[in-house]
């Protein structure tokens, strides 16, 4: 025990944890500080001797497990050649290899791919290459961007431009560069429902006939529309969390929603920037999450699964009409200045490239539907608890929103840290999830089983009996 007491010890001293109040940290407040030693499949082993299973991916990167033997031996064969190269004028092998893999999985029109290192800066990189693109077109008006409220598409000035949670982003205002916002298709708490509708269990399979149901109408989408229409000579591009809106709470959106949208921002000529950096690689079910309604985006962003959360990298996939644009003698300037020191890394693009033999070999995506239906059923029964107010999920991404008051959705107050305290409860018993203020996430790795979805839901429930009562 002397070691990790010491090595927390040291943390505390020297170390700034991302989106953590460090004076509840340092006081270990609601939980002392885990060592994470090691891990194997789906869980994580501290210093002290503890087990958890990992029911969040590591933040959302571990696809396959910890330790996948492939993921490994790809790793170290390629170190065995070279850890890394600039891509600056150079190429190799695996970064080609990667990208053509890519385009072959990719939904139809999008032709190439440019390599940065996490979802931040892939989405940065679908910005500036919208702006750009209508710049060199001859069209210097079209410099907006449109976004959704309650959407994160990273912590870099130009994604957070675009975020739409106050949260993370009101301090930072005054730093970026405008943006517009469309209504969140938030249906648990939709601003325009007809009081007292219930948004909660529709399976309808269209935008129109779920919102009819729901009593609103589907005013967060003719909202968009507005928006699209009336400024369609200034937006260069769209931006949205394909079905999901993971950081905000996992706010699943009307089935089809995803779809129309897209459609009018072709309809208004507004490239479509489908930020899959959360949904992608299996998570919502299948590949991409923009294959279950057949979306085709100008541009898609990757990161998180795509090295099956071994390494750093990302992608942001255009279309040839977009990477056409760039193009011209030297002297035109027309190249794309942007680039990352460890763009393409091949350690990063090898362990990718092992990610995506596993899902063909495993046959992973076929293999998810009983594990979704699963959890489906295991989730249901925690609706028996007075303060969970809604559960949503799209594949393996869940959210369980717990509230004070079931009947007016009054949250927890802030100062309770709920959603904190039942997550520090659930680790005494095995299981490492995180909250989203009073939103419990999960999203375990694809490689879970039936029997471990319900011990995580079981958990869950122990856990909120201890906290709540």
């Amino acid at each position: 025990m002397k070691p990790t007491n010491n090595l927390i010890k040291a943390d505390k001293k020297f170390i700034w944890h991302p989106f953590t109040q460090m004076a509840d940290w340092v006081k270990d407040e609601p939980s002392a500080p885990l060592v994470i030693e090691r891990a194997k499949g789906n869980y994580l082993y501290d210093t002290a001797g503890g087990k958890y299973l990992d029911g969040v991916s590591s933040l959302w990167v571990t696809v396959h497990g910890h330790g996948k033997k492939e993921i490994n031996n790809a790793i170290k064969k390629q170190l065995s050649k070279v850890a890394h190269t600039t891509f600056l004028g150079l190429t190799h092998e695996p970064a080609i290899k990667l990208a053509e893999e890519l385009i072959s999985i990719a939904p139809k029109g999008l032709a190439r791919v440019f390599y940065s290192d996490n979802g931040s800066t892939s989405v940065e990189i679908a910005l500036k290459m919208a702006y750009q693109y209508w710049l060199q077109k001859g069209n210097n008006k079209k410099t907006w961007f449109l976004s959704f409220v309650n959407a994160y598409h990273g912590d870099t000035i130009g994604s957070v431009s675009v975020g739409g949670m106050d949260l993370f982003h009101s301090k930072f205002r005054p730093l970026l560069f405008k943006a517009l916002h469309a209504p969140s298709p938030y249906c648990y708490r939709c601003e325009y429902r007809v009081k007292g509708q219930v948004a909660r269990g529709k399976d309808n399979h269209n935008f129109k006939s779920h919102c009819k149901d729901m009593k609103c109408g589907g005013q967060c989408l003719k909202e968009a529309e507005k928006i699209l229409k009336e400024r369609r000579k200034e937006l260069a591009a769209a931006i949205i969390e394909p079905l999901v809106q993971g950081a905000a709470g996992m706010l699943v959106m009307p089935p089809g929603f995803t779809k129309e949208f897209g459609k009018l921002c072709g309809k208004y000529g507004v490239l479509l920037i489908c930020d899959e950096v959360a949904t992608g690689f299996g998570r919502t079910g299948k590949m991409f999450a923009v294959e279950h309604e057949g979306v085709k985006p100008d541009l898609m962003c990757l990161s998180k699964g795509i090295t099956g959360g071994y390494l750093p990298l990302a992608a942001t996939l255009a279309t040839e009409e977009i990477y056409k644009g760039f193009l011209g003698r030297y002297e035109d300037f027309k190249t794309f200045f942007h680039g990352h020191t460890y763009t393409a890394n091949p350690l990063a693009c090898a362990a990718a490239l092992a990610n995506l033999e596993i899902f063909r070999k495993e046959k992973v995506i076929s293999g998810l539907k009983d594990k979704i239906e699963h959890m489906k059923t295991e989730l249901a029964g925690l609706l028996e608890l007075d303060c969970v107010g809604d559960i949503r999920q799209k594949g393996l991404m869940v959210g369980i929103e717990l509230v004070k008051n079931r009947k007016t959705k009054e949250d927890f107050p802030a100062k309770l840290n709920v959603g904190a305290k039942i997550c520090a409860a659930c680790r005494p018993k095995g299981l490492m999830i995180r909250p989203l203020g009073n939103i419990l996430v999960l999203m375990p790795p694809l490689s879970i089983t039936k029997k471990e979805i319900t011990f995580i839901i079981n958990t869950i429930r122990e856990a909120i009996n201890d906290v709540l009562g």
